[in-house]
This record gives structure tokens, C-alpha cells and sequence, in this order.
């Protein structure tokens, strides 16, 4: 099997409503994605897929919903003032954790015909979450 990974990185805010701690609060990450391709075979070019394909599957939904936005909670209380602010937000139906990120990041690649293997998002520079199927 080969395997190839492409790595991107953004920022996002968000809060876990439900957490005991600190994570309750309004905050940001600057993250790191990990995006793993795998195929039994190369292509004609002696590839698994080109990097560039890889990138531009990724950096295009994660700029449209993921990248300098407030990722939220559907029923996060705060999302009322940040429709009459006009700010950016994405109402999810999970609470926005790592876990649900990666997933999502996942999910998309495949729906965009990349044979993904696994998508590792690093929340911090020591933590990180991963998301495959089996």
C-alpha cells in the first residue's frame, strides 16, 4: 500500500458549550491538517495522485467553510448576535471539536473521489485528533 500526506493549515474559532473547562469559552486555534491518500497502485506517473490535487480538494472546503470562521454548535446562544453582526459562522450539529473537524475534512475528500486513508488535525502543537474508516 502507498500512502501519501498533504498538509495544510488554518485558523478557527469556537467554543464546546458542553466542556467543564476553559474550552467553554470563546477562543481560537491556529491548526494543522494531515491529509493521508493511500492506493495499492501508482498512476502513469508514478504517483499515488498528484500533491497539488490533494491541495486544491482541501484548501477549497476548508476556505469556504473552515478557515476564519466561528465553527458553533447549532445551538450555541450567541449564534442570534452573530447574524445581526453579519459575522461568519458555521452552525454545525456536532459541537465543533478536532474530532468532528477531521471528519468532516474526511468526508469531503472522499465525496471528491480521493481515496482518503486518514485526516489528522492537530488542534495544538502537542494535540490532535484522527478520523479513518474502516
Amino acid at each position: 500500500m502507498h500512502i501519501i500526506t498533504k498538509e495544510v493549515y488554518f485558523c478557527y474559532g469556537h467554543r464546546l458549550m458542553n466542556h467543564p473547562g476553559k474550552c467553554r469559552n470563546l477562543h481560537g486555534h491556529s491548526v494543522k491538517a494531515s491529509i493521508s491518500i493511500q492506493s495499492d497502485q501508482l498512476n502513469g506517473q508514478g504517483m499515488v495522485c498528484d500533491f497539488a490535487d490533494v491541495r486544491d480538494a482541501v484548501e477549497s472546503f476548508v476556505d469556504q467553510h473552515l478557515d476564519h470562521n466561528f465553527l458553533l454548535h447549532k445551538d450555541d446562544p450567541i449564534i442570534p448576535a452573530l447574524l445581526a453582526n453579519n459575522e461568519r459562522f458555521l452552525a454545525l450539529d456536532e459541537h465543533p471539536t478536532a474530532e468532528v473537524l477531521s471528519k468532516m475534512i474526511y468526508r469531503h475528500l472522499k465525496q471528491e473521489g480521493l481515496n482518503v486513508d486518514q485526516v489528522v488535525l492537530w488542534e495544538t502543537a502537542s494535540a490532535y485528533a484522527c478520523y479513518r474508516e474502516d
